[in-house]
């Protein structure tokens, strides 16, 4: 039986309809997480231009699927229901990472990781390690502040010098050795030189004799960062020159892998 017209265009707009609520639907669990992972729903409105009224529909229906939970306070938060789908995703872009960071141990014989913002910390999600007998580790999965890491300076530089304060004001800066930055001032003076020459170094400031040069992975879909870590004695200074342009090629083209359409990343 033919359809008719009107039926079809009604169908069109229910189909129309559905795309832009599910666009709607990921862009505000994008703005909580954004915002630390718990929002009110006059932020929601005010940063992302919807009504009070649709807000308030979609985070019901995200209530009831568990992405969101709403708090005692009445605000809301994102719903334990993500952690499954996050673990799952990082597990496989670490996977498909792996192979990028093999070249980078071969080309520049220390550890290469790579490590994403999760919220307001770092955790790393790959890494392939070094085949000196004295190599640096880092267990994937683990989670660390960015104030004090190569990666966490890399991946911060591309955000405004308001939202690094905003997160630092959130976490703290603890000294984890007697290098580590530990004011606002300081760190965002370290991101702009940051800006300024493409990479990252973490110098004795994470862990002592430990340094690390870091570069951010241009236009990931979610903020990533690769890093090569290694004694302090091997990642010199005069190493660094051989290093990073190493680093930012690899990322680019781990970035072009990462943005294939339709198929997994080589």
């Amino acid at each position: 039986m033919p359809t008719s017209s009107a039926s079809t265009t009604e169908s069109a707009k229910s189909r129309s309809g559905g795309v832009q609520s599910l666009e709607r639907a990921f862009d505000l669990l994008e703005r909580m997480a954004d915002a630390g992972g718990e929002v009110g729903l006059s932020e929601l409105s005010a940063s992302s231009g919807l009504p009070l009224p649709t807000i308030h529909r979609l985070m019901r229906t995200l209530v009831a699927c568990g992405y969101v939970r709403q708090q005692p306070n009445r605000r809301y938060a994102l719903g334990p229901r993500l952690i499954r789908l996050g673990e799952s995703s990082a597990r496989l872009l670490g996977t498909w990472a792996r192979p990028h960071l093999a070249r980078l141990v071969e080309e520049t014989g220390e550890t290469a990781n790579m490590a994403l913002l999760d919220g307001d910390e770092i955790v790393y999600v790959a890494q392939v390690p070094s085949k000196h007998s004295m190599r640096m580790f880092t267990e994937v999965g683990r989670r660390v502040l960015p104030h004090s890491t190569g990666v966490g300076k890399a991946l911060l530089a591309g955000f405004p010098d308001a939202e690094v304060r905003a997160l630092l004001a959130r976490t703290g800066m603890p000294a984890a050795t007697d290098r580590t930055i530990t004011t606002p001032e300081a760190f965002l003076a370290a991101l702009e030189e940051v800006r300024g020459t493409g990479y990252a170094v973490d110098d004795n400031e994470q862990e002592i004799g430990v340094r690390c040069l870091a570069v951010p992975v241009p236009g990931s879909p979610t903020a990533a960062a690769i890093s090569i870590s290694g004694p302090a004695g091997r990642v010199t200074e005069s190493a660094t020159g051989r290093i990073v342009p190493v680093l930012q090629q690899v990322a680019r083209e781990l970035s072009e892998a990462l943005s294939k359409p339709g198929g997994t990343p080589a």
